[in-house]
């Protein structure tokens, strides 16, 4: 089963971390396709029924984007908004992405020790994406544990990038199945 991800990235080339992330991505055309939105959707004009075939055809999604003030970028919250309509992905009659697998990769900005209840954003990653978990059980699907890299503006070095990019591979594989 090949592996669907979606980036949403709306600088990509200044972003070290999705860069690198892509590249790493791009060595797996076996088992994983690529949609980059901002790239498709320069005008914001989403093809709906193109998106909905596009996520038909997976049953493994990998949604990849930066941290942005606490939620998606806005590209991709509209992606959510136009693809996953009523009678397609939930209602009486909305069922197309029952029982298929949704993970984050999301890289953060900021330091990991702030994502705590006593750090400075007194939130948890798994509370701030709680709309994404959200969502992703109002269509019928199965949100998986998000993976993510801290430190994205200012603190990771090219080693640690490069280290997560082989595990952003490892987590894809790993769910899959």
């Amino acid at each position: 089963m090949k592996t669907l991800v979606i980036l949403t990235h709306p600088n990509l080339e200044v972003s070290r971390i999705n860069q690198c992330w892509k590249e790493e991505l791009q060595q797996y055309p076996d088992e994983i396709t690529i949609h980059e939105l901002y790239k498709e959707y320069p005008d914001w004009n989403i093809d709906v029924t193109r998106e909905q075939h596009l996520l038909e055809a997976y049953n493994h999604v990998i949604l990849q984007f930066p941290l942005y003030w606490y939620s998606y970028p806005p590209l991709l919250k509209k992606w959510f908004d136009d693809v996953f309509a009523y009678g397609w992905a939930y209602g009486s009659k909305g069922d197309k992405l029952k029982g298929k697998k949704f993970g984050l990769a999301i890289s953060i900005g900021d330091k990991k020790e702030n994502y705590m209840p006593e750090g400075s954003v007194s939130f948890t990653v798994d509370e701030v994406i709680a709309p994404f978990k959200a969502s992703t059980r109002h269509v019928g699907a199965l949100a998986l544990p998000y993976f993510a890299v801290f430190g994205a503006s200012f603190q990771a070095s090219h080693e640690d990038i490069d280290h997560s990019a082989k595990e952003y591979i490892k987590y894809i594989l790993k769910y899959q199945q």
